[in-house]
């Protein structure tokens, strides 16, 4: 980049490495104000116990989370009341509701995706599918292929039970897709649902009240490829290096088991904690791959999975960064709660929303010439994290184009 009152440089993507072409979302019906959530959830499961419904209420409170997304709604209790009986065998119909809710999302986000992306869904020539909200085969990907009506030749994969690092982990695998097969174009799709662990209060099971208050159903999809063709498409950003690291004796800390009663699972209460002391070996690690191992972290863009608040609140502490870092991770969090894979995919998105209004504002104060500064060079770089059962950390360094 040039110095203070020149215009802007184009910023192009290097040869052969992957990019982000276009983003997309979609989300069920059913909003759920965070406000309205404590007394909505205790009379649709029945249960007046005092006790839990405050406990409830404190972790309402606590996860920051203001809306969300859900599939489960009033009519689907009534139709299946044995859902809110604890110990029930209802594994079966959970994953009936389920599957056919994520197929629906997926189509949805990934017909939003292409059309942003603004060439034919027959250009797609491989697909990344994530969830950890389903169980059968033929799996999601062959309905989510067959109903954006992809030709019978995409090239498939499915990542599942892979939790909150799925997203950034098929952002990965897609990228080296991408990269490995010249001309291709990669359409990545994620979409997960709450219905599987959906439970009804009980102090047997305390802990499913932080899933009752935290997370959320919908879907991403994120169109991906090298060499952007000019003129017809709009980079996003450059995927320049991926890895992934699990945590050796961790296994227990996200912990989740496929039950007759649908997915029962457990986060440690230790996992922010954990994150915290290897996150900056991480750190350094993946900016090394750009030979940025001096850079100040403070001078890169964050998107990093909101998994909770109190991760958001060590990684600032730790890494010394300044609050509007992670103000998407935030916002994603406080909008659509912890959507499992999909959530990076809604950061993403907010960044680049971010991004295109702050270009606005410098563009309007240099009467229609962007102006920027050398100690914006460094922003251009930037960090997307995940964390997941494992505990594995998930990491992309990426570069802004747009």
């Amino acid at each position: 980049m040039g110095s203070d009152g020149e215009a802007t440089k184009v910023k192009l993507p290097n040869q052969g490495k992957a990019t982000i072409l276009a983003l997309g979302k979609a989300f069920p019906q059913q909003l759920v104000m965070q406000e309205y959530l404590v007394d909505g959830y205790f009379k649709n499961t029945k249960c007046d116990d005092p006790e839990l419904k405050q406990k409830l209420t404190r972790l309402c409170k606590s996860t920051t989370v203001k809306t969300r997304y859900v599939v489960m709604t009033e009519e689907i209790l009534r139709k299946h009341p044995e859902l809110m009986v604890a110990g029930q065998p209802t594994v079966q119909q959970r994953l009936e509701i389920s599957q056919r809710a994520v197929t629906r999302m997926a189509v949805e986000a990934a017909r939003g995706c292409i059309q942003e992306w603004g060439r034919p869904a027959a250009d797609i020539t491989h697909l990344v599918y994530v969830s950890s909200s389903e169980a059968r085969f033929p799996g999601g990907d062959l309905y989510l292929a067959r109903g954006l009506g992809l030709r019978p030749q995409v090239r498939r994969v499915m990542l599942c039970f892979m939790g909150c690092s799925g997203g950034v982990a098929g952002l990965r695998v897609a990228k080296d897709i991408a990269e490995n097969n010249p001309g291709s174009r990669v359409l990545l799709a994620t979409a997960e649902t709450t219905v599987l662990g959906f439970k009804p209060p009980s102090h047997l099971r305390t802990y499913d009240l932080v899933g009752a208050a935290l997370f959320g159903d919908g879907a991403g999809a994120v169109v991906l490829g090298a060499d952007p063709l000019p003129g017809v498409e709009r980079p996003l950003l450059e995927l320049h290096a991926a890895i992934q690291h699990f945590l050796p004796g961790t296994e227990k800390v996200v912990d989740g088991r496929l039950t007759e009663e649908g997915i029962s699972f457990r986060l440690g209460r230790d996992l922010p904690e954990v994150i915290e002391g290897h996150l900056e070996e991480f750190c350094r690690e993946l900016t090394r791959e750009a030979g940025l191992g001096g850079a100040s972290y403070g001078d890169m863009f964050w998107a990093v999975h909101p998994g909770g608040p109190a991760i958001l609140n060590r990684m600032e502490t730790r890494l010394g960064l300044p609050p509007e870092k992670l103000a998407a991770s935030r916002r994603a969090l406080r909008d659509y709660g912890n959507a499992s894979s999909n959530t990076i995919v809604y950061v993403l998105q907010y960044i680049m929303e971010m991004e295109e209004e702050e270009t606005k504002k410098k563009t309007h104060q240099g009467g229609g010439v962007l102006l920027h500064n050398k100690e914006e060079e460094g922003s251009q770089w930037g960090l997307i994290m995940a964390f997941g059962p494992g505990v594995t950390f998930e990491g992309i360094l990426a570069r802004k184009l747009a």
